[in-house]
């Protein structure tokens, strides 16, 4: 008989990390996790099983249809924003073409079992591409339909897959003579930079926030690469894994668009320099501003609108700026740098 369960992609990232640590707390289901790398020891034990693969082997995923009733897939592997523009053609093969291949996958499930198989999709900021800095100044909190031109192959990646994965759930084969009945419920959250206390950034445009804190509780000197006055939208990791499976638990009937908004607080790279500071009075702290950063970041928002998530499915964040980093990111840093944890 096969068994329920959730996919995870990107099992050992950053909010695989969190999302599978949520799931196993909840009790919510079993977890299948899949990523390139092996998954860090203390997740194992929270894992139903865990899988070295690559989203990119169609015969691996095939198997999968085989073994497992999957109820949900969270497609959270990926190429990131900065290291995306430094190959962006294997970015596009695994951003984009790992993602068909998921979509696939989740079609083929929701065939083979009846009813639409739910695909969770995090996207990001970076399909934004406001044109200056005088548009990010006056234009206030960003909709969902707005400025979505993205300057970076990242950002051309998420909303391309924003698109397919709306395609593959409301449209797929549209023309075919037997329409298909059962093709995947996609659900999307566009996610502004996220700080976590768990895991090492590793490679995102937004991560000067994250890593000025990191840096500091290490005593190392950090270079920030943006400017003080940077402005953009950030939220907790608590509040990402919340964000998520509240969205995989929203009645379908609720739901008025395929992506959304979510957001928690939007400050300046200096405020967040000032909490940094107020917690480790020793931090060095500099600003050597690398120009192509800068320019994707200034074409981000200063803050977005998430009303239609919290109109759709009551989406609220639980930390604001001070909680997250008093409350969240300051204790639990100093004590990952204290002792060993994972």
């Amino acid at each position: 008989m096969r068994r329920e369960v959730i996919l995870i992609t990107g099992a050992n990232g950053e909010i695989g990390h969190g999302l599978i640590t949520q799931i196993h707390k909840e009790n919510r289901a079993r977890v299948v996790a899949l990523d390139l790398k092996p998954l860090d020891d203390c997740l194992m034990p929270y894992c139903e099983r865990f899988i070295v693969g690559d989203i990119l082997d169609k015969m691996l995923l095939g198997r999968l249809i085989a073994e497992y009733e999957i109820t949900s897939i969270f497609h959270l592997a990926s190429i990131l924003s900065t290291k995306a523009e430094y190959n962006p053609e294997a970015a596009h093969e695994i951003n984009v073409e790992g993602t068909i291949n998921l979509l696939r996958l989740g079609v083929e499930l929701s065939q083979w079992q009846g009813k639409p198989v739910k695909f969770i999709y995090p996207s990001s900021i970076a399909v934004y591409g406001l044109p200056n800095i005088e548009s990010k100044r006056s234009s206030g909190k960003v909709r969902e339909d707005q400025f979505c031109s993205p300057n970076t192959m990242y950002g051309c990646n998420k909303i391309y897959c924003e698109n397919l994965g709306r395609y593959y759930s409301k449209h797929y084969r549209q023309l075919a003579k037997d329409p298909v009945k059962n093709t995947v419920d996609f659900r999307c959250l566009r996610f502004p930079g996220l700080v976590s206390a768990e895991t090492i950034p590793t490679g995102g445009t937004s991560d000067f926030g994250p890593e000025m804190l990191h840096y500091a509780a290490q005593n190392v000197p950090y270079d920030c690469f943006v400017r003080e006055d940077t402005r953009i939208p950030f939220m907790a990791m608590p509040d990402a894994i919340k964000a998520l499976l509240m969205l995989e638990a929203a009645p379908m009937a609720n739901l008025t668009q395929t992506s959304y908004n979510v957001t928690s607080f939007s400050p300046t790279a200096a405020e967040i320099e000032q909490y940094v500071r107020k917690a480790f009075p020793e931090a060095q702290i500099n600003y050597a501003v690398h120009p192509q950063r800068q320019t994707i970041v200034d074409s981000w928002p200063a803050d977005v609108d998430d009303s239609p998530a919290r109109k759709d499915w009551n989406w609220e964040p639980d930390y604001d700026m001070r909680k997250a980093f008093e409350e969240y990111l300051i204790p639990a840093i100093r004590n990952r740098y204290s002792s060993s944890s994972c």
